[in-house]
């Protein structure tokens, strides 16, 4: 609805993960490098954490699309699985063939039989594990194991666990020590600066083709107090603020607007943010996962209200307008 209002060509901040917009701060850069290194150097084991919202997803989609010609890849995100569940799909992923009553021991031989075949043609095999903190320690153990396939000088199957901070707490586990020794290579994204979150939000704009310093200084300033740099809430703020700045028809988005958002949308921040400290690190995440969780299902709610507001008002006005041409 806002897009011709701003000059938009499309939606700058949508929440879905999209490769397009990926914005290339120090922290996604070094994270980014950390998974060319590890494809390049052969790594069997690769560890990407951070917090909810952070652009994990979003990291890995770019990654996987400056792959080379040939890689074949597995990506896994539904991770509340059984070990056997596990193997049946990543087997499905790689497109290789399994009946449901085949044992365990009969599906490490398919994909050891094809993991063998793909390295005889020089093709890499990848396989990423989203939302890995969820894993339970049965299916980390057959990781490990499938992580076993190898030749006397190079892994047969790279692998990378993707996931929230409790996942390194989990591979601390001693049932785990011998995965743990395995990880090469570990790096925490954290959630971007002020100035990064000023570049982030201008970047998303021109790519959407904004023309217009849509947002001011002092609202990119309050976005940044809100969201703390975190990528995600950055979207819900920016992309709410939008529609409250068409619905007002205010050309430029100021500090009003978005205290505005947060008072109406984002409620627990005001005034929540100095006893953030005060919390364990445990307690914060659940915390911070049931209130982001809540501020997207009312920001979905308000938005398509407002929406649906916007245009039968705008058909009462066309109605009005045609029915005082006959007049």
């Amino acid at each position: 609805m806002y897009l011709n209002f701003y000059g938009l060509k499309e939606k700058p901040f949508q929440i879905l993960p999209d490769p397009r917009y990926f914005f290339l701060s120090s922290k996604h850069k070094s994270a980014l490098s950390y998974l060319e290194y590890g494809l390049l150097n052969n790594v069997g084991f690769i560890v990407i954490t951070g917090e909810i919202g952070t652009g994990k997803t979003t990291l890995i989609k770019k990654f996987l699309s400056s792959l080379a010609k040939g890689t074949i890849t597995a990506v896994i995100s539904n991770t509340n699985l059984e070990p056997k569940e596990f193997l049946q799909m990543l087997l499905q992923e790689l497109g290789i063939d399994y009946t449901k009553d085949e044992t365990k021991a009969n599906l490490l031989n398919k994909l050891y039989y094809f993991l063998i075949e793909r390295y005889a043609q020089r093709q890499r095999v990848i396989l990423i594990v989203d939302e890995a903190q969820n894993l339970p320690l049965s299916v980390l153990e057959e990781i490990r194991m499938i992580s076993n396939l190898q030749t006397e000088k190079d892994f047969l199957i790279q692998i990378i666990l993707v996931g929230q901070p409790p996942l390194k707490n989990k591979l601390l586990q001693p049932s785990l020590e011998q995965l743990l020794q395995r990880v090469s290579l570990s790096y925490h994204l954290s959630p971007l600066s002020e100035d990064e979150t000023e570049k982030y939000i201008k970047y998303r704009l021109n790519l959407a083709g904004a023309r217009d310093n849509i947002f001011s200084k002092e609202a990119i300033q309050a976005i940044f107090k809100y969201s703390q740099g975190v990528p995600r809430v950055i979207n819900t703020l920016c992309e709410a603020a939008l529609v409250y700045g068409f619905v007002s028809e205010t050309s430029s988005i100021d500090v009003k607007i978005i205290e505005d958002v947060v008072e109406d949308l984002y409620p627990y921040r005001l005034g929540q943010l100095e006893k953030k400290g005060s919390l364990s690190p445990t307690k914060t995440q659940l915390i911070e996962e049931e209130k982001l969780s809540y501020l997207l299902n009312e920001i979905k709610k308000h938005l398509v209200n407002l929406e649906n507001a916007i245009y039968n008002f705008r058909q009462t006005e066309l109605f009005l307008l045609y029915k005082l041409s006959y007049y």
